[in-house]
């Protein structure tokens, strides 16, 4: 049986570039997108011709009022799309980043990065449980910034550390049911978030190249791949893992 992934903020970046690998590998796909329906169309079209199966479905992580809806959009997908009830792989990649200094970060900026990295990961993965098959693999994504600390990431990197520790609990209470949970931590990438700043700030850039041992700053690819090699059956054994896919940044 075909194996399907759902991954949350697929429409671009890291979380496309994660979807689209995965459905080179055979691996049907669950795209889901906040705004941009044009976007995540094109991705499921790209697995189209690739000879993939996926489907696109709008999701805000930051709203768990939605999660119930969504959950019945899943399900119905899974049964036009791939007549199965279940799927395989939960990956929680949706987010946004707030650059700020801890004394100038706001309230509302520290409870939208709480809503979706956070509150939002923990009740759509509790949602989801249910239509996860059993032996299935769950991937949380976190940050390089929960190890090394960078001026204007105070909020953001809060976050992923309550990430990495939720990645934890959910490992342990979910290996009866022999459901990995791991945390995918990139480092520094070259995509639109926070306005692109990595990409397209050529002093950033060089800056963060200097401080990676392999010389340079991380692309999409790295990501993506590291990602679905982890929901590979060869890394079947491993469970609770902070993984860095980083370059060897700040060592």
């Amino acid at each position: 049986m075909t194996e399907i992934a759902l991954v949350t903020g697929s429409s671009r970046g890291l979380g496309k570039n994660t979807a689209l690998t995965l459905a080179k590998k055979g691996v049907g796909v669950i795209v889901t997108y906040h705004s941009n329906n044009e976007e995540a169309k094109s991705v499921v079209s790209s697995i189209e011709e690739i000879g993939g199966k996926a489907v696109a479905l709008q999701l805000d992580t930051s709203n768990t009022k939605t999660f119930d809806a969504f959950v019945e959009e899943v399900k119905q997908s899974l049964q036009d799309k791939w007549q199965t009830e279940h799927f395989d792989f939960l990956v929680n990649n949706a987010g946004l980043g707030v650059y700020a200094s801890f004394a100038n970060t706001t309230e509302d900026d520290f409870d939208r990065l709480m809503n979706i990295h956070v509150k939002g990961v923990f009740f759509l993965t509790q949602k989801l449980l249910p239509l996860i098959n059993d032996g299935g693999r769950i991937v949380n994504i976190s940050s390089g910034l929960a190890r090394f600390a960078l001026p204007g990431y105070a909020a953001y990197a809060t976050m992923k550390g309550a990430i990495e520790v939720l990645s934890r609990y959910m490992a342990k209470e979910l290996g009866q049911r022999h459901i990995t949970v791991n945390v995918i931590a990139p480092g520094a990438i070259e995509t639109d978030f926070t306005d692109g700043v990595v990409r397209d700030n050529p002093e950033i850039n060089n800056f963060i190249a200097s401080q990676t041992a392999l010389g340079r700053v991380g692309l999409p690819d790295d990501i993506g791949g590291a990602i679905a090699s982890l929901l590979s059956g060869e890394n079947r054994w491993v469970n609770a893992q902070r993984i860095e896919v980083s370059g060897g940044m700040f060592i």
